[in-house]
């Protein structure tokens, strides 16, 4: 048995992608069992930019730690399998459109049947009530609707708002949630012997990274009314994108105009980011550039004032070529000496090997069966008592599928009929 603060604790997973994926490997990394249910193709995930046979990056980076059983879920005989199962799970995760569960025989009404105490997650793009409600629904889809796309800023040469390519956030937002999720429902089990059903979307996880921006406060929202309103009504004028999008950040792109405070900056041979949230650190800031343009701790702030934003705008410009004088290394250094919170803008194939994260023992090294060695980012946290630790590498396809299926009682003769009628793999 794996240690770990949810060692002895089973899961069944049904999900595949990110979300539903990331969400179980957080509880596989916490030391519970995961049993990952596959088709007999495997998860898309796999499929994507293979590197090998039924093996891609994307598909290990997600799965470690699980055992792949691979069931036809159509067939009556693989949803027997799981019915057998699911008395000695704890856990049972699925991210299907709400009206796919029922028709695979793993609705949460028929798995709290076999289970009372089970702990059902039900992860959906969109929710299961509402319009939206059976509509399929990736992270992309989630960015665009919630708001998180439009709030970046960014508009392609097309003229097409520009999407957050740098990681599926509102994805790997929901795995978070769904293992903090389990583990509060586990607790909560602990003392009452009660199971429950556990609902989180991409929509919710979106909304709520949102913020302040998603947050309505009309004693303070005057402005952000008026913006609005003109955004809505270039929107019935049929506006193009990137009007629409100036008139949305307009206002947050004046403060840029005269901030040298929290932003990033060309050095000489690459960039760093500074971020200093209050006057003593604005202070530190001047000091260390050095420079008498006070920005936004100038008394005479004002954005409103054509002539006020136009010499800030010159005076950042000023700012900036004075950054482009000198390396990222020098700039580190120096702003480190003046008290100033910095950092270099790093390209993340270089982090692995970084001092500090290798400090933190934050890299963890598993050897795959069929790809070999391979470093991840391990645990996302660190807890002293029930340390938490990679059970190993993601299963190869169907890796583990004869052992769970003889454990729920079905004989080598069985198993090999399943096999040939493709039921399992």
């Amino acid at each position: 048995m794996a240690d770990g603060p949810l060692a002895g604790i089973r899961v069944l997973e049904f999900t595949q992608i990110i979300a539903g994926p990331v969400g179980c490997q957080h509880l596989a990394d916490m030391g519970a069992e995961v049993i990952k249910v596959e088709p007999p193709e495997g998860e898309p995930w796999r499929m994507f930019s293979q590197f090998m046979p039924g093996e891609s990056k994307t598909y290990q980076s997600l799965n470690r730690g699980k055992k792949s059983l691979v069931l036809k879920m159509q067939e009556p005989e693989a949803q027997e399998i799981v019915h057998r199962l699911i008395p000695s799970m704890d856990v049972v995760v699925i991210n299907y459109r709400p009206d796919v569960p029922a028709k695979l025989g793993i609705d949460y009404e028929t798995v709290r049947a076999l289970r009372p105490d089970v702990i059902y997650v039900d992860n959906t793009a969109w929710g299961r009530k509402g319009p939206w409600a059976l509509r399929p629904g990736y992270d992309i889809v989630a960015q665009a609707v919630s708001g998180l796309m439009a709030n970046e800023g960014k508009v392609d040469p097309n003229g097409a708002p520009g999407q957050i390519s740098s990681t599926a956030i509102a994805d790997f937002g929901t795995g978070l949630a769904i293992a903090w999720a389990v583990s509060a429902a586990l607790f909560h089990r602990e003392k009452t012997g009660q199971g429950q059903l556990i609902e989180t979307t991409l929509l919710n996880t979106a909304l709520y990274f949102l913020s302040t921006g998603a947050m309505d406060l009309p004693a303070a929202d005057t402005l952000k009314y008026q913006k609005m309103e003109h955004v809505h009504a270039l929107q019935q004028e049929h506006a193009s994108y990137q009007d629409i999008s100036n008139a949305y950040h307009g206002p947050t792109r004046a403060l840029r105009a005269a901030n040298i405070y929290y932003r990033t900056y060309e050095t000489s041979d690459g960039a760093i980011a500074i971020g200093a949230l209050s006057p003593t650190l604005w202070a530190k800031v001047r000091a260390a550039i050095p420079t008498d343009f006070m920005g936004m701790a100038d008394p005479n702030y004002n954005l409103q004032d054509a002539a006020w934003l136009e010499g800030a705008r010159a005076r950042v410009a000023e700012v900036e070529e004075i950054f482009r004088g000198k390396t990222t290394e020098w700039w580190i250094a120096h702003l480190e000496k003046n008290g100033v919170p910095a950092g270099p803008v790093n390209f993340v194939e270089d982090m692995l090997s970084d001092p500090q994260v290798i400090a933190n023992d934050i890299p963890v090294t598993v050897d795959h069966p069929m790809s070999g060695p391979q470093t991840h980012v391990g645990p996302v946290l660190k807890m002293s008592a029930t340390p938490l630790s990679v059970q190993g590498p993601s299963p190869i396809l169907g890796q583990h599928t004869a052992e769970l299926v003889a454990e729920v009682g079905f004989t080598a003769d069985q198993i090999t009929d399943l096999v040939a009628r493709g039921v399992i793999a």
